[in-house]
């Protein structure tokens, strides 16, 4: 296990005060900090090597383009893609889950065609495929989850199947529950029909080891700025076989082949979807920041974020009138969801802001799952690979403090 003080050195912002109170950051599912070497990396490019990437025959365009190129092979490594090809750059999960809905449905999917999709979605799963639905006429359907947030079917899937089901999209870790979907064997019985799957790994690419190949999925969609790197990069992995037969989703310099008023061809993988001026000094934070993760190692993470998990979850059952949301410890991950007697979630997490306690509140854009949980909304305590004990025991005694509030 890795030295928790030292590794909070690397993230300056953790020593602040909020309200004149030390910072407890525990809003990390929504964006994580960032550790210097990231922002140094980032710095050190805009100060020398700022140039655009591809095409340019000058020093610096092609030292840029090497940066940009090796992040690529550093993410395909990350995730253990079979090709660099396979690694397509966007603006973050929304936009890779979008990338996908609006190709492979034109691509692949008519009126009546089917999505299957889960109760426990963020709406970055949900809309992109109902914005589809309106214009194509596809089904969007989803799959039901037990009272405690685990899917009713488990990891069969198989009786929601149908001949018209083209593709199945599921969240890895769910947002707000923490549940961690057993995507291996979803993927192995919607293979048995014929059926390619979508991963959303927005909740799972900073906390566990990713491997696409096990895993088997078609396509899989993770954020930087979730797991230490920059805002504003994400990536789309996507089966060769797949990717070249979708169009592209938009289009632009980069992606072109050549074009004349007759007709334009496009870029071989991955330009194709990469439309206009990549961010590429983000993907160079990105993959200094997965540099960071690897050298902490992703077993040791994983282990201390559930240790967090499961400590959290013992010290709230001490709270008069603590509702958590979610499965047991051992079926979630780095997510706790709760609510408190008939406290707003709101309520809860201002005044713990006053505690300098950072926690997300609200419907963590989950509508339908708030529907399915009978609530309005949560407040939510997320945990990264710089938390501690101590910052739980102090939310914990925050809680408890605003609850005699009330």
């Amino acid at each position: 296990m890795y030295d928790i003080n030292k590794v909070r050195a690397d993230f300056p912002i953790l020593s602040r005060q909020v309200h004149g109170r030390p910072l407890v950051y525990l809003d990390n599912a929504a964006t994580t900090q960032k550790p210097l070497c990231v922002l140094d990396a980032m710095r050190e490019e805009y100060l020398n090597v700022n140039a655009n990437v591809h095409r340019g025959v000058h020093y610096l365009s092609q030292q840029a383009t090497d940066l940009h190129e090796a992040a690529r092979e550093k993410v395909r490594a990350f995730i253990n893609a079979e090709k660099t090809e396979e690694v397509i750059f966007t603006r973050g999960t929304t936009e890779s889950i979008n990338l996908v809905a609006a190709s492979f449905c034109e691509a692949f999917m008519k009126a009546g065609d089917e999505v299957l999709v889960t109760d426990m979605e963020h709406h970055s799963n949900i809309v992109p495929w109902q914005l589809q639905a309106a214009k194509r006429g596809i089904v969007v359907k989803h799959l039901p989850i037990t009272d405690d947030g685990r899917l009713v079917c488990g990891d069969d899937i198989a009786t929601y199947l149908t001949e018209k089901t083209k593709l199945v999209s599921v969240a890895h870790v769910s947002n707000v529950l923490g549940t961690v979907n057993p995507v291996a064997d979803i993927i192995r019985l919607a293979h048995q029909h014929g059926i390619p799957v979508m991963v959303d790994a927005a909740q799972s690419a900073p906390h566990m080891a990713i491997d696409v190949q096990a895993m088997d999925c078609d396509f899989l969609a993770f954020s930087g700025h979730k797991m230490y790197g920059p805002t504003g990069i994400g990536v789309l992995y996507g089966k060769e076989k797949w990717l070249e037969k979708m169009p592209p989703y938009q289009g632009g310099g980069e992606m072109i082949d050549k074009v004349t008023w007759e007709k334009t061809t496009f870029e071989q993988l991955p330009l194709k979807f990469e439309a206009g001026t990549p961010d590429f000094v983000a993907t160079h934070g990105l993959a200094t920041a997965i540099d960071y993760m690897q050298s902490l190692g992703l077993e040791n993470i994983q282990a201390h974020e559930q240790e967090l998990t499961r400590y959290c979850m013992q010290q709230m059952q001490a709270v008069d009138g603590m509702r958590i949301f979610g499965p047991a410890p051992h079926l979630k991950d780095a997510v706790v969801s709760f609510l408190v007697g008939n406290i707003h979630h709101l309520d809860m997490g201002t005044l713990l802001d006053q505690l300098g306690i950072a926690v997300r509140t609200g419907h963590h854009c989950a509508h339908p799952l708030m529907q399915r949980l009978g609530v309005t909304g949560t407040v939510r305590a997320s945990f990264a690979l710089y938390n501690t004990t101590e910052e739980i025991d102090a939310l914990v005694a925050g809680i408890k403090r605003v609850s005699t509030m009330f």
